[in-house]
Protein backbone atom coordinates (compact mmCIF):
# COMPACT_ATOMS: atom_id res chain seq x y z
CA UNK A 1 0.00 0.00 0.00
CA UNK A 2 3.03 2.41 0.80
CA UNK A 3 4.42 1.64 -2.31
CA UNK A 4 2.12 1.89 -4.56
CA UNK A 5 1.03 5.62 -2.61
CA UNK A 6 4.56 6.48 -2.91
CA UNK A 7 4.64 5.68 -6.78
CA UNK A 8 1.48 7.44 -7.48
CA UNK A 9 2.21 10.68 -6.21
CA UNK A 10 5.82 10.29 -7.59
CA UNK A 11 3.85 9.70 -11.08
CA UNK A 12 1.71 12.20 -10.95
CA UNK A 13 3.68 14.77 -9.51
CA UNK A 14 6.01 14.57 -12.40
CA UNK A 15 3.61 14.76 -14.77
CA UNK A 16 1.90 16.94 -13.75
CA UNK A 17 5.05 19.21 -13.01
CA UNK A 18 6.53 19.34 -16.19
CA UNK A 19 2.76 19.81 -17.73
CA UNK A 20 2.71 23.19 -15.92
CA UNK A 21 6.37 23.50 -16.45
CA UNK A 22 5.61 24.17 -19.86
CA UNK A 23 2.91 26.63 -19.79
CA UNK A 24 4.97 28.49 -17.38
CA UNK A 25 8.06 28.81 -19.27
CA UNK A 26 6.36 29.74 -22.61
CA UNK A 27 4.14 32.33 -20.68
CA UNK A 28 7.81 33.95 -18.94
CA UNK A 29 8.90 33.56 -22.15
CA UNK A 30 6.24 35.78 -24.22
CA UNK A 31 5.87 38.26 -21.34
CA UNK A 32 2.95 37.50 -19.15
CA UNK A 33 2.96 37.57 -15.73
CA UNK A 34 3.32 34.50 -13.91
CA UNK A 35 1.01 35.07 -10.11
CA UNK A 36 0.95 31.40 -9.19
CA UNK A 37 2.62 28.32 -9.69
CA UNK A 38 0.75 25.18 -7.88
CA UNK A 39 1.27 21.38 -8.43
CA UNK A 40 -1.47 19.70 -6.71
CA UNK A 41 -4.79 21.53 -5.45
CA UNK A 42 -5.61 23.52 -1.61
CA UNK A 43 -5.66 23.34 0.79
CA UNK A 44 -1.45 24.02 0.10
CA UNK A 45 1.09 22.35 2.62
CA UNK A 46 3.86 24.86 1.25
CA UNK A 47 3.73 28.30 -0.44
CA UNK A 48 6.51 30.69 -0.62
CA UNK A 49 6.82 33.71 -3.05
CA UNK A 50 9.69 33.89 -5.34
CA UNK A 51 9.43 37.99 -6.96
CA UNK A 52 6.02 38.00 -8.48
CA UNK A 53 5.17 34.43 -8.64
CA UNK A 54 3.65 32.33 -5.57
CA UNK A 55 4.89 29.02 -5.49
CA UNK A 56 2.60 26.19 -4.16
CA UNK A 57 2.64 22.77 -3.55
CA UNK A 58 -1.12 21.35 -2.80
CA UNK A 59 -2.07 18.44 -0.32
CA UNK A 60 -4.16 17.25 -3.18
CA UNK A 61 -1.87 15.24 -6.14
CA UNK A 62 -4.75 15.06 -8.69
CA UNK A 63 -3.59 18.04 -10.84
CA UNK A 64 -1.83 21.36 -10.90
CA UNK A 65 -2.12 25.36 -12.45
CA UNK A 66 -0.18 28.45 -13.79
CA UNK A 67 -2.32 31.17 -12.64
CA UNK A 68 -1.49 34.32 -15.04
CA UNK A 69 -2.73 37.76 -15.49
CA UNK A 70 -5.87 38.51 -17.20
CA UNK A 71 -6.32 34.75 -17.91
CA UNK A 72 -9.98 34.19 -16.64
CA UNK A 73 -12.73 35.19 -18.67
CA UNK A 74 -14.64 36.94 -15.72
CA UNK A 75 -11.40 39.13 -15.30
CA UNK A 76 -11.71 42.79 -16.81
CA UNK A 77 -9.13 43.44 -18.56
CA UNK A 78 -6.67 46.33 -17.55
CA UNK A 79 -5.02 46.33 -20.73
CA UNK A 80 -1.61 45.88 -19.39
CA UNK A 81 0.96 44.55 -21.74
CA UNK A 82 1.52 41.70 -19.81
CA UNK A 83 -1.94 40.26 -19.23
CA UNK A 84 -2.74 36.90 -20.95
CA UNK A 85 -5.10 38.66 -23.29
CA UNK A 86 -2.95 41.53 -24.24
CA UNK A 87 -0.52 38.75 -25.99
CA UNK A 88 -1.13 37.76 -29.94
CA UNK A 89 -3.11 34.56 -30.82
CA UNK A 90 -0.34 32.86 -31.87
CA UNK A 91 1.82 33.54 -28.29
CA UNK A 92 -1.53 32.43 -26.39
CA UNK A 93 -1.81 29.29 -28.30
CA UNK A 94 1.98 28.36 -27.74
CA UNK A 95 1.41 29.12 -23.75
CA UNK A 96 -1.28 26.63 -24.01
CA UNK A 97 0.13 23.93 -26.11
CA UNK A 98 3.23 23.96 -24.27
CA UNK A 99 1.83 21.94 -21.44
CA UNK A 100 0.79 18.55 -23.53
CA UNK A 101 4.13 19.63 -25.82
CA UNK A 102 6.07 18.99 -22.78
CA UNK A 103 4.15 15.57 -21.61
CA UNK A 104 5.40 14.61 -25.00
CA UNK A 105 8.71 15.22 -25.21
CA UNK A 106 8.53 13.87 -21.42
CA UNK A 107 7.45 10.27 -22.89
CA UNK A 108 10.36 10.68 -25.34
CA UNK A 109 13.08 11.61 -23.03
CA UNK A 110 11.70 8.54 -20.83
CA UNK A 111 11.49 6.42 -23.70
CA UNK A 112 15.27 6.88 -24.66
CA UNK A 113 16.32 6.84 -21.08
CA UNK A 114 14.62 3.28 -20.80
CA UNK A 115 16.16 2.13 -24.20
CA UNK A 116 19.63 3.34 -23.39
CA UNK A 117 20.38 2.40 -19.69
CA UNK A 118 18.28 -1.17 -19.52
CA UNK A 119 18.13 -1.62 -23.08
CA UNK A 120 14.72 -3.87 -25.07
CA UNK A 121 13.53 -6.72 -23.11
CA UNK A 122 15.01 -10.17 -24.85
CA UNK A 123 11.48 -12.50 -24.80
CA UNK A 124 11.80 -16.16 -24.75
CA UNK A 125 8.64 -17.24 -27.07
CA UNK A 126 8.80 -20.61 -25.80
CA UNK A 127 8.64 -20.17 -22.30
CA UNK A 128 6.43 -18.11 -19.83
CA UNK A 129 6.63 -17.08 -16.11
CA UNK A 130 4.61 -15.25 -13.96
CA UNK A 131 5.61 -11.40 -13.40
CA UNK A 132 3.06 -10.70 -10.50
CA UNK A 133 1.37 -12.64 -7.80
CA UNK A 134 -1.97 -11.20 -6.05
CA UNK A 135 -1.57 -11.40 -2.20
CA UNK A 136 -4.22 -13.96 -1.00
CA UNK A 137 -5.53 -15.41 -4.21
CA UNK A 138 -5.53 -19.53 -5.53
CA UNK A 139 -1.28 -19.03 -6.88
CA UNK A 140 -0.41 -16.86 -3.74
CA UNK A 141 -1.81 -19.58 -1.23
CA UNK A 142 -0.54 -22.32 -2.85
CA UNK A 143 2.68 -20.68 -3.18
CA UNK A 144 3.74 -19.63 -6.14
CA UNK A 145 5.68 -17.03 -6.21
CA UNK A 146 6.73 -14.39 -8.75
CA UNK A 147 9.29 -15.63 -11.33
CA UNK A 148 8.40 -19.21 -11.00
CA UNK A 149 8.89 -20.26 -14.87
CA UNK A 150 5.58 -22.44 -16.09
CA UNK A 151 6.96 -25.59 -17.76
CA UNK A 152 2.82 -27.51 -17.70
CA UNK A 153 -0.50 -27.64 -17.00
CA UNK A 154 -2.08 -30.54 -16.38
CA UNK A 155 1.03 -32.39 -18.41
CA UNK A 156 0.46 -30.35 -21.01
CA UNK A 157 3.63 -28.41 -21.82
CA UNK A 158 3.22 -24.63 -21.51
CA UNK A 159 4.41 -22.00 -24.56
CA UNK A 160 2.15 -18.96 -24.67
CA UNK A 161 0.97 -16.99 -21.67
CA UNK A 162 -2.03 -16.42 -24.20
CA UNK A 163 -2.95 -19.97 -23.84
CA UNK A 164 -2.02 -20.69 -21.24
CA UNK A 165 -4.75 -18.03 -19.78
CA UNK A 166 -7.45 -18.86 -22.12
CA UNK A 167 -6.71 -22.83 -20.29
CA UNK A 168 -7.48 -21.22 -16.78
CA UNK A 169 -10.34 -19.20 -17.60
CA UNK A 170 -11.99 -22.44 -18.60
CA UNK A 171 -11.23 -24.08 -15.81
CA UNK A 172 -13.44 -22.64 -12.74
CA UNK A 173 -13.04 -24.23 -9.68
CA UNK A 174 -11.39 -27.60 -11.58
CA UNK A 175 -8.13 -28.49 -10.07
CA UNK A 176 -5.20 -27.88 -11.87
CA UNK A 177 -1.65 -29.10 -11.40
CA UNK A 178 1.47 -26.34 -12.48
CA UNK A 179 4.81 -28.07 -13.10
CA UNK A 180 7.02 -24.50 -12.51
CA UNK A 181 11.16 -24.12 -12.69
CA UNK A 182 12.01 -22.09 -8.98
CA UNK A 183 15.61 -21.50 -10.24
CA UNK A 184 17.17 -24.75 -10.35
CA UNK A 185 14.27 -26.94 -8.53
CA UNK A 186 10.82 -28.63 -10.40
CA UNK A 187 8.21 -27.23 -8.26
CA UNK A 188 4.24 -28.99 -8.46
CA UNK A 189 1.61 -27.11 -7.34
CA UNK A 190 -2.69 -27.90 -7.39
CA UNK A 191 -5.04 -24.91 -6.61
CA UNK A 192 -8.30 -24.63 -8.42
CA UNK A 193 -8.91 -21.38 -10.38
CA UNK A 194 -11.06 -19.34 -8.24
CA UNK A 195 -14.88 -18.14 -10.10
CA UNK A 196 -14.34 -14.34 -10.86
CA UNK A 197 -16.25 -11.88 -13.06
CA UNK A 198 -13.77 -9.49 -15.55
CA UNK A 199 -14.98 -6.39 -17.87
CA UNK A 200 -14.93 -7.06 -21.97
CA UNK A 201 -14.30 -4.51 -24.45
CA UNK A 202 -17.67 -4.51 -25.44
CA UNK A 203 -19.27 -3.43 -21.99
CA UNK A 204 -19.99 -6.66 -20.08
CA UNK A 205 -18.83 -8.50 -18.00
CA UNK A 206 -17.29 -12.15 -18.61
CA UNK A 207 -17.83 -14.87 -15.82
CA UNK A 208 -13.53 -16.44 -15.45
CA UNK A 209 -11.08 -18.69 -13.85
CA UNK A 210 -8.33 -16.66 -12.17
CA UNK A 211 -5.33 -17.46 -10.16
CA UNK A 212 -4.24 -14.49 -9.03
CA UNK A 213 -1.49 -13.95 -11.28
CA UNK A 214 0.00 -12.08 -14.21
CA UNK A 215 1.70 -13.67 -17.14
CA UNK A 216 4.56 -12.90 -19.26
CA UNK A 217 7.00 -14.62 -21.61
CA UNK A 218 10.07 -15.11 -20.04
CA UNK A 219 13.01 -12.50 -20.11
CA UNK A 220 16.29 -13.90 -21.16
CA UNK A 221 18.34 -10.72 -21.69
CA UNK A 222 18.68 -7.14 -22.91
CA UNK A 223 19.27 -5.47 -26.10
CA UNK A 224 21.55 -2.92 -25.66
CA UNK A 225 21.34 0.37 -27.83
CA UNK A 226 23.70 3.35 -28.65
CA UNK A 227 22.38 7.01 -27.58
CA UNK A 228 21.08 7.50 -31.55
CA UNK A 229 19.94 4.05 -31.56
CA UNK A 230 17.78 4.49 -28.33
CA UNK A 231 16.63 8.52 -29.42
CA UNK A 232 15.69 6.66 -32.66
CA UNK A 233 13.34 3.94 -31.32
CA UNK A 234 12.48 6.15 -28.30
CA UNK A 235 11.15 8.80 -30.30
CA UNK A 236 8.77 5.92 -32.56
CA UNK A 237 7.67 4.02 -30.03
CA UNK A 238 6.25 7.20 -28.51
CA UNK A 239 4.53 7.52 -31.73
CA UNK A 240 2.97 4.18 -31.78
CA UNK A 241 1.86 5.23 -28.54
CA UNK A 242 0.18 8.07 -29.37
CA UNK A 243 -1.48 6.82 -32.66
CA UNK A 244 -3.01 3.83 -30.29
CA UNK A 245 -3.84 6.11 -27.68
CA UNK A 246 -6.18 8.07 -30.57
CA UNK A 247 -7.36 4.72 -31.97
CA UNK A 248 -8.23 3.73 -28.40
CA UNK A 249 -10.35 7.03 -27.89
CA UNK A 250 -11.36 6.69 -31.30
CA UNK A 251 -13.27 2.93 -30.68
CA UNK A 252 -14.83 4.55 -26.86
CA UNK A 253 -16.82 7.64 -28.96
CA UNK A 254 -17.95 5.07 -31.21
CA UNK A 255 -19.36 2.39 -28.51
CA UNK A 256 -16.51 -0.14 -29.72
CA UNK A 257 -15.12 0.18 -26.53
CA UNK A 258 -16.98 0.38 -23.35
CA UNK A 259 -16.20 2.77 -20.99
CA UNK A 260 -15.76 1.10 -18.35
CA UNK A 261 -12.09 0.03 -19.48
CA UNK A 262 -11.33 3.63 -18.40
CA UNK A 263 -9.59 3.60 -15.16
CA UNK A 264 -9.27 6.39 -12.52
CA UNK A 265 -7.08 7.44 -9.56
CA UNK A 266 -7.08 4.09 -7.80
CA UNK A 267 -6.16 2.04 -10.85
CA UNK A 268 -3.17 4.32 -11.65
CA UNK A 269 -1.96 4.51 -8.27
CA UNK A 270 -2.50 0.25 -8.00
CA UNK A 271 -0.45 -0.02 -11.21
CA UNK A 272 1.92 2.55 -10.15
CA UNK A 273 2.71 0.10 -7.13
CA UNK A 274 2.80 -3.08 -9.41
CA UNK A 275 5.65 -1.48 -11.92
CA UNK A 276 7.05 -0.16 -8.91
CA UNK A 277 7.93 -3.63 -7.67
CA UNK A 278 8.93 -4.76 -11.21
CA UNK A 279 11.25 -2.05 -11.41
CA UNK A 280 12.61 1.22 -12.11
CA UNK A 281 12.64 0.55 -15.91
CA UNK A 282 8.63 -0.70 -15.44
CA UNK A 283 7.67 1.92 -13.82
CA UNK A 284 9.53 4.78 -16.03
CA UNK A 285 7.87 2.94 -19.27
CA UNK A 286 4.18 3.19 -16.78
CA UNK A 287 4.71 6.99 -16.43
CA UNK A 288 5.87 7.68 -20.36
CA UNK A 289 2.54 5.92 -21.26
CA UNK A 290 0.69 8.04 -18.84
CA UNK A 291 2.87 11.28 -20.17
CA UNK A 292 1.56 10.47 -23.81
CA UNK A 293 -2.05 10.15 -22.47
CA UNK A 294 -2.39 13.06 -20.52
CA UNK A 295 -0.58 14.65 -23.89
CA UNK A 296 -3.03 13.82 -25.91
CA UNK A 297 -6.52 14.03 -23.80
CA UNK A 298 -5.07 17.73 -23.04
CA UNK A 299 -5.38 18.69 -26.38
CA UNK A 300 -8.89 17.48 -27.05
CA UNK A 301 -11.59 20.46 -27.76
CA UNK A 302 -12.99 20.38 -24.76
CA UNK A 303 -13.41 23.88 -22.71
CA UNK A 304 -11.03 23.70 -19.03
CA UNK A 305 -8.99 21.71 -21.07
CA UNK A 306 -5.99 23.32 -23.02
CA UNK A 307 -7.75 22.02 -26.37
CA UNK A 308 -10.87 23.56 -25.55
CA UNK A 309 -8.32 27.33 -24.76
CA UNK A 310 -6.92 26.13 -28.49
CA UNK A 311 -10.08 26.01 -30.17
CA UNK A 312 -11.20 29.41 -28.42
CA UNK A 313 -8.21 30.81 -29.88
CA UNK A 314 -8.69 29.66 -33.75
CA UNK A 315 -12.38 31.22 -33.31
CA UNK A 316 -10.79 34.11 -32.07
CA UNK A 317 -8.58 34.14 -34.68
CA UNK A 318 -11.15 33.35 -37.38
CA UNK A 319 -13.82 36.17 -35.86
CA UNK A 320 -11.20 38.49 -35.79
CA UNK A 321 -11.92 39.38 -32.02
CA UNK A 322 -11.95 36.95 -28.77
CA UNK A 323 -15.51 35.32 -27.82
CA UNK A 324 -17.27 37.02 -26.06
CA UNK A 325 -17.01 36.56 -22.07
CA UNK A 326 -20.54 34.97 -21.34
CA UNK A 327 -19.79 32.45 -24.50
CA UNK A 328 -16.57 31.26 -22.88
CA UNK A 329 -18.34 31.23 -19.30
CA UNK A 330 -20.72 29.02 -20.69
CA UNK A 331 -18.76 26.70 -22.59
CA UNK A 332 -16.04 26.53 -19.74
CA UNK A 333 -19.61 25.14 -17.44
CA UNK A 334 -20.38 22.83 -19.85
CA UNK A 335 -16.56 22.08 -19.78
CA UNK A 336 -16.94 21.38 -15.61
CA UNK A 337 -19.94 19.34 -15.76
CA UNK A 338 -18.09 16.83 -18.96
CA UNK A 339 -14.89 16.53 -16.45
CA UNK A 340 -17.00 15.66 -13.66
CA UNK A 341 -19.01 13.25 -15.63
CA UNK A 342 -15.56 11.38 -16.20
CA UNK A 343 -14.55 11.58 -12.76
CA UNK A 344 -17.74 10.56 -11.87
CA UNK A 345 -17.42 7.68 -14.11
CA UNK A 346 -13.42 7.02 -13.93
CA UNK A 347 -14.33 6.97 -9.61
CA UNK A 348 -17.63 4.26 -10.88
CA UNK A 349 -15.16 1.92 -12.44
CA UNK A 350 -12.44 2.05 -10.03
CA UNK A 351 -14.69 1.06 -6.94
CA UNK A 352 -15.81 -1.64 -9.31
CA UNK A 353 -12.72 -3.11 -9.97
CA UNK A 354 -12.26 -2.99 -6.47
CA UNK A 355 -15.16 -4.66 -5.00
CA UNK A 356 -15.52 -7.57 -7.63
CA UNK A 357 -11.47 -7.53 -8.03
CA UNK A 358 -10.96 -6.74 -11.60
Amino acid sequence: MLLSIASFVFVLGVLIFIHELGHFIVAKKVGIKVEKFSLGFPPNILSKKYGETTYCIGIIPLGGYVKMAGENPDEEATGDPREFMSKSVGQRAMVVFAGPFMNYLLAIALLVGILYFTGKPILDENRVEITDVQKDGPAFKAGIKEKDEILDIDNKAVYRFDSLSTYIHNRIGKPIELTLLRGKDTVIVDLKPKKSIIPNMEGGVDTVGLIGVMLGQKIIGYNSYSISEAFSKGFITTHIIVWETIKFLKKLSTGEISAKMIGGPVFIAQQSGKEARKGAGSLFFFMALLSVNLAVLNVLPIPVLDGGHLLFLLLEKIKGSPLSVKARMVAQQIGIVLLLGVIILVTYNDILRAIKGF
